[in-house]
């Protein structure tokens, strides 16, 4: 065992993974299998589907991406699979419960019995016995919004309203911002961060899940300031809609055109979904970072990360 090794065989690399959606959710699946020492800080700008329902009706942050986050985090015994169905489960009916996910409620519930936010986090994890802790990007809800331009006319760019909207736009994703322009970020967050040895940022919708974080104030000081080396996680194919015919580089780039004064000291991507190499590297190096090549999409064709290929490669960039 090294020094930063415990009996179980995991690292205690204090990681802190940056995202939302199935994005964070395959990277925490593989974190969770090589650090002991795991922070999830998780967008809260959903506003489609139980999320936004609850969200509208409630006025609390939406859960399901926290959610997402959680359930990524249970263990593969029994315990972490039952827990990890049961909270992914959603009701079917002609009501008012239909589609939402028992996880949010959960949430939901936990956050109106306590009135904090992370205690409730905090309780699920517990029940759960999640392999790391979640927490919000910022304390209060937040809508996204992109100035896009058409993909068929010569007409002014205008702008877009929502998490869902953007994400699906059929216009070209030019920039985001937040709504409101400075929200607070979760302290626990913003203390995750200073105190870790690595940051993970990525992979997931670049402009809805990924950019978000670089535009809360106190989380991008935090990321600035830090000691940690910061590791961005490339997706591994455009998204149809927000990022529609972006090359690996190009994500780089508005990453970069976001937070200009943000400094990456490692690229990851899959080689087998990396066209132009040396264009990728090229781009990795302006930013300041290393391009590491792996092996980490699944076998079945799908655009998406294999847990287990990934935390391989974690392994290997942070232990």
């Amino acid at each position: 065992m090294t020094a930063r090794q415990g009996a179980d065989g995991l690292s205690r690399v204090r990681t802190v993974a940056l995202g939302g959606g199935h994005g964070l959710a395959a990277s925490l699946a593989a974190l969770r299998r090589v650090t002991a020492e795991l922070t999830a800080v998780v967008t809260v700008a959903d506003n489609g589907g139980s999320s936004g329902r609850l969200r509208d009706e409630l006025g609390v942050l939406p859960p399901g991406d926290l959610r997402e986050a959680l359930a990524a985090l249970c263990g593969d015994d029994d315990w972490g699979r039952t827990w990890a169905r049961v909270l992914q489960h959603r009701f079917r009916s002609a009501g008012q419960l239909h589609d939402h996910a028992v996880g949010n409620l959960l949430i939901v519930a936990l956050w109106e019995l306590l009135g904090e936010p992370v205690d409730g986090l905090d309780w699920v994890a517990r029940l759960l016995g999640a392999h790391g802790r979640v927490l919000p990007m910022s304390a209060v809800p937040l809508d996204i919004t992109a100035l896009v331009r058409s993909r068929t006319d010569d007409s002014p760019p205008r702008e877009v309203r929502g998490q869902v909207e953007v994400a699906t736009t059929s216009g070209e994703v030019l920039g985001v911002s937040l709504d409101p322009s400075d929200p607070p970020a979760c302290p626990e967050a913003v203390a995750a961060v200073n105190a870790a040895d690595w940051v993970v940022l990525g992979p997931g919708s670049w402009f809805t899940s990924v950019i978000p974080h670089l535009l809360v104030p106190g989380l991008f000081a935090a990321l600035h300031r830090t000691r940690a080396r910061r590791l961005v996680v490339l997706n591994l194919a455009p998204q149809p809609g927000e990022t529609e015919g972006f090359s690996p580089d190009a994500h780089l780039e508005v990453l970069a055109e976001h937070a200009p004064e943000l400094r990456i000291d490692v690229v990851l991507a899959d080689a087998s979904h990396v066209a132009d190499a040396a264009a990728l590297e090229t781009t990795a190096a302006a930013l300041g970072a290393r391009l590491v090549m792996a092996d980490v999409a699944a076998d079945d064709g799908a655009a998406r990360h294999d847990p287990a290929r990934l935390a391989t490669a974690y392994r290997q960039i942070l232990v």
